[in-house]
């Protein structure tokens, strides 16, 4: 998976590319924990992710509640198959996507 960290201001884009799973998870949670500082908008581009697994799911959620507590968060460009596993989870009624 690639990750594209875009920081504009207090505006974070997270631009990710590949597969979201177990395996990559991991990196993009510690680049997010390292990143989040001072950081009020954070925007996830999903426009290239092909695929997320539950890890993945894990990482959205925790950074949700992150910037639930200083400021927003939305997730842009998913594709159908990403949106079909944020509508079964229940993701689509936690997260802001647009």
């Amino acid at each position: 998976m690639t990750i594209s960290w875009i920081k504009n201001g207090s505006k974070l884009t997270v631009a990710l590319e590949g597969r979201l799973d177990t395996t990559t998870a991991p990196q993009l949670e510690e680049g997010l924990r390292d990143s989040l500082g001072g950081v009020t908008e954070l925007v996830f581009d999903l426009a290239k992710l092909e695929y997320v697994s539950s890890a993945g799911l894990r990482v959205f959620l925790s950074a949700q509640k992150t910037m639930n507590k200083q400021g927003k968060m939305v997730i842009r460009n998913a594709n159908s198959a990403i949106m079909d596993v944020f509508e079964v989870t229940g993701f689509s009624d936690i997260l802001r996507i647009e």
